[in-house]
């Protein structure tokens, strides 16, 4: 163990009540258990431990908004600094993937006979597989890229997440016998009634990636673009020289921001209409961002984009917080006569994503445009699963991987009835 993990366990409490691991961590994994074995230089168990409720550990380690979820829910960090969880969750991940521990888990008989399609390769359908083909299924993900990962592999950038070990965890996932087929799309190459008819059940979990519009003016001019697609298809304009302004608050604008900083763009603007302290970014994100020479304009709301084909100047305009009846979370209101023009070349909205409506117009979905799911993680279509991003609910690596465990649970209960 290097000594800077060993200094990182010491540090733990091994709370008996468990804030992390209960409260804070969308997985639930058991920290101050892992924790305590590394401590004991046990990292196999370590790992074993980990691999109960998670198979991502060395990607949720890295990725996750630790200061959100475990780190943030940490007894040590109400008078101090937190135990640093995800570089110690990684650390123990990574060994387990180097020394390929996987092959030494347990493959019970549960669900031996029966066969599960898995619509969809990233973080909810890896996590589902891998539960499934532990208990026995014989589990085919449809992935519609030529590689596995999703959002993984689409959407978060190489800064973020070194792809080869996304490679490695994806190879020890379907080392448990989990078989692929590329290039197979729902709605176009693919469909539900097919997979019913040779499939005990199916988990779909495709995300949702078409960027949420604003509805403004100049919306449609030639340069605005949606940041979810630019990092998923990787195709960029050229930025050199140019000024760049990304709209919204979350890890999607923070990814595109930087990348797009990365590429040569004179100045890149995050406009934000809310505060700092309320933006659902990571706060290491936001800090790297700053960091990259990226400028965040806060408490801002862009209301036109100008131009006569292409993008030439954004409209913005100042907004304050007040707190409305009936709402927890303060609300951003436009100030009145505070508009101000800046220019631009290139405009990215950043501002959340849907599901495609056309690839699941048979499901019964919410006024949001979500696939609808009941307690079980089941859809509106008979033995039908779903669960990530196409469900609407929280929108993180983590919570991904839960609704992904989630729905395994339910199929291998439904299916033992």
């Amino acid at each position: 163990m290097n000594n800077e993990i060993q200094e990182y366990t010491k540090q733990c409490l091994n709370c008996k009540v468990k804030p992390c691991s209960n409260k804070g961590c969308p997985l639930q994994n058991n920290i101050p258990e892992f924790i305590k074995l590394l401590k004991e230089n046990n990292i196999e168990e370590a790992y074993y431990t980990l691999l109960e409720t998670s198979i991502l550990g060395s990607i949720c380690g890295r990725i996750c908004p630790h200061y959100k979820q475990c780190m943030g829910s940490c007894v040590r960090g109400i008078k101090g600094e937190s135990v640093r969880i995800g570089e110690i969750e990684a650390y123990i991940s990574d060994y387990g993937i180097e020394h390929d521990l996987i092959k030494n888990i347990e493959i019970k008989d549960t669900l031996k006979g029966k066969k599960v399609a898995v619509i969809g390769g990233g973080p909810a359908g890896l996590t589902c597989s891998y539960f499934l083909a532990k208990n026995g299924a014989d589990v085919t993900i449809f992935e519609k890229y030529q590689e596995l990962g999703g959002i993984l592999s689409h959407g978060i950038p190489e800064f973020r997440l070194d792809k080869n070990i996304l490679k490695k965890t994806i190879e020890r996932i379907l080392s448990l016998g989990i078989k692929v087929e590329y290039n197979m799309e729902l709605g176009r190459n693919l469909n539900i009634k097919d997979l019913s008819n040779s499939y005990d059940a199916i988990f779909l979990g495709i995300g949702a990636n078409i960027s949420t519009k604003m509805n403004i003016p100049g919306e449609e001019l030639q340069g605005v673009y949606s940041g979810n697609e630019l990092l998923e298809k990787n195709n960029h304009p050229d930025y050199k020289g140019k000024k760049v302004a990304v709209i919204g608050g979350g890890n999607v604008a923070m990814d595109t921001s930087r990348t797009i900083k990365r590429l040569g763009a004179d100045k890149v603007y995050v406009i934000y209409r809310r505060a700092e302290e309320q933006m659902p970014a990571e706060t290491k994100e936001i800090e790297a961002a700053k960091e990259e020479g990226i400028e965040l304009l806060f408490k801002n709301n862009i209301t036109k984009i100008l131009g006569k084909d292409s993008v030439e100047k954004i409209e913005c305009i100042k907004t304050e917080l007040v707190q409305k009846e009936g709402e927890t979370r303060l609300s951003p209101v436009n100030i009145e006569g505070s508009n101000y023009l800046i220019d631009m070349d290139y405009v990215v909205m950043a501002v959340g994503s849907k599901p495609e409506d056309k690839v699941i117009e048979d499901f019964e979905k919410n006024k949001w445009g979500y696939v609808t799911i009941d307690e079980n993680m089941r859809t509106s279509i008979p033995k039908v699963y779903a669960g990530g991003d196409i469900i609407g609910e929280k929108a993180t690596i983590a919570w991904a991987a839960r609704y992904g465990r989630n729905a395994a649970y339910s199929i291998i209960e439904d299916l033992n009835l």
